[in-house]
């Protein structure tokens, strides 16, 4: 089992930044990749930034250049920076965990909210 617990979310004008965090506990050790999701009201769920064990990452287009994703595996946390936030980053955010059988953990999610 692996628990997730996000944090970091609130309220910022267009064009400021917010950090969020991911803290996971449990069987750290099965775990391969590291996600952020969000679900914007009235959307499907879409993957942000995703980061591997090794470190690679990869980013959704509509985020590239604006948002990083990092890890401290000391801390067992994932950050996401964002910046240069628009009101269609609007959304809930969800930390997801991918483990070595492919079954994935998720956080209850963090709420951003980006007033133009």
């Amino acid at each position: 089992q692996v628990q997730l617990v996000e944090s970091g979310g609130g309220l910022v004008q267009a064009g400021e930044s917010l950090s969020l965090s991911c803290a996971a506990s449990g069987i750290i050790s099965s775990i391969t990749a590291m996600n952020w999701y969000r679900q914007a009201p009235g959307k499907l769920r879409e993957l942000v930034a995703g980061i591997s064990v090794d470190g690679n990452t990869n980013y959704a287009d509509s985020v590239k250049g604006r948002f990083t994703i990092s890890r401290d595996n000391a801390k067992n946390t994932v950050y996401l920076q964002m910046n240069s936030l628009k009101p269609e980053d609007t959304a809930v955010y969800y930390c997801n965990a991918i483990n070595s059988w492919n079954f994935g953990y998720w956080g209850r999610g963090t709420q951003v909210t980006v007033s133009s």
